[in-house]
């Protein structure tokens, strides 16, 4: 019998020391890294790395790459080369958008090339699971058991690591109860919680839909600003709303309220997103400019809800044609494509657009 933990509470630690800006140590074949998120980094210890020798980069996504006009070598990351006189300022400035316009990038930004880019790729993954902007500070470690024993380290064994990053983490179900709602008073809240630490998901269920026909669903994921603040710059509230009111009206459904805030990056990011289309970007552009893609949420937990559910096949409440292929290649039926168009605003119609335009929703 052991207590120690397995690998995946050793990576819900990673992805917490990374978010308190304490450095972490992947090992893989090629070698070992020390890892540091880039958006938590502190003065300090820039200069600890520094001291240590080595030739440190800065690991930013192709799509961050794209926008400072350095060189993707590797397809989907570039390796930054940390120069000799670089402070806290300038790695702040290749991993956040903020001030590209008005602080630019005083290039060129020099790429490393060559060698293996698999544990630079795993560090990127784990800055983006713990919610972090897509950048991390590494370092090259030659002694790696007893560098990261004597400084009391986590450390991530990259290639048994590698296959968990990708994999949605299984959901169990925690508890259900009762809950009357102003839609119905046939209401009721199931909470699911994933095995790697990470946000719970939970499950609206409207009445006592039959598990053996099409039931009436929506995936819809967390939006603090529009489904609890009200804001109008997403349709998100109205959609959340107009989806239990027509669940109410036909006596069953199941919605599914999915923790992945601004399309899977967090509710911070999501807010710099925000300020970037304050400086003329649209949605899709202020992703990239984080080093995101469009879209990073995965509705396999979705399809995974469902089935634990009893349910096989949906009627779904989306303009997202994503979310039906999501779904039938994960095992759910999509028989019917049910259109949720509502809350368009003067504030949010360009953000409509894009959404029709760039990411191919029926609007």
């Amino acid at each position: 019998m052991s207590l120690a933990p397995d690998l995946t509470e050793i990576l819900a630690r990673a992805r917490s020391d990374l978010r308190m800006g304490v450095p972490v140590v992947l090992t893989g074949p090629e070698g070992a890294l020390l890892v540091l998120a880039a958006e938590t980094l502190e003065a300090r210890r820039l200069a600890d790395i520094k001291a240590l020798g080595g030739p440190p980069v800065v690991v930013i996504s192709a799509r961050r790459a794209e926008t400072l006009k350095a060189r993707p070598y590797d397809g989907d990351l570039a390796r930054i080369i940390l120069p000799t006189d670089a402070d806290l300022q300038w790695v702040l400035g290749v991993a956040d958008p903020a001030d590209d316009l008005r602080t630019p990038m005083k290039g060129p930004l020099v790429s490393e090339r060559g060698g293996s880019a698999d544990l630079h790729r795993l560090a990127l993954k784990l800055a983006k699971s713990a919610r972090l902007l897509p950048a991390v500070l590494v370092l090259p470690l030659k002694n790696a058991p007893a560098f990261s024993q004597e400084r009391r380290l986590t450390v991530v064994d990259g290639v048994a690591a590698a296959p968990l990053l990708e994999l949605a983490s299984p959901l169990n179900p925690v508890v259900s109860a009762r809950l009357p709602l102003e839609v119905s008073e046939a209401g009721k809240l199931h909470i699911f919680r994933p095995e790697d630490g990470g946000e719970e998901h939970y499950a609206i269920e409207i009445g006592q839909p039959p598990r053996d026909a099409p039931v009436l669903a929506r995936l819809h994921s967390a939006c603090f600003t529009g489904d609890l603040m009200g804001s109008l710059k997403c349709d998100c509230g109205p959609q959340l709303r107009g989806a239990l009111a027509q669940m109410g009206e036909e006596g069953a459904g199941v919605l599914l309220y999915l923790n992945q805030e601004g399309r899977g990056i967090g509710l911070a990011n999501k807010m710099r997103a925000y300020s970037l289309q304050d400086q003329g970007f649209d949605t899709v552009e202020a992703n990239h400019r984080l080093g995101f893609e469009d879209d990073e949420r995965d509705f396999r937990i979705g399809a995974d809800i469902l089935k634990r559910m009893g349910f096989s096949a949906v009627r779904l409440l989306t303009n997202n044609p994503a979310k039906i292929a999501m779904m039938q290649q994960n095992g759910i039926e999509v028989a019917e494509r049910v259109p949720l168009k509502v809350g368009e605003t003067a504030h949010n119609r360009a953000y409509l657009a894009t959404k029709a335009k760039k990411s191919g929703h029926l609007l």
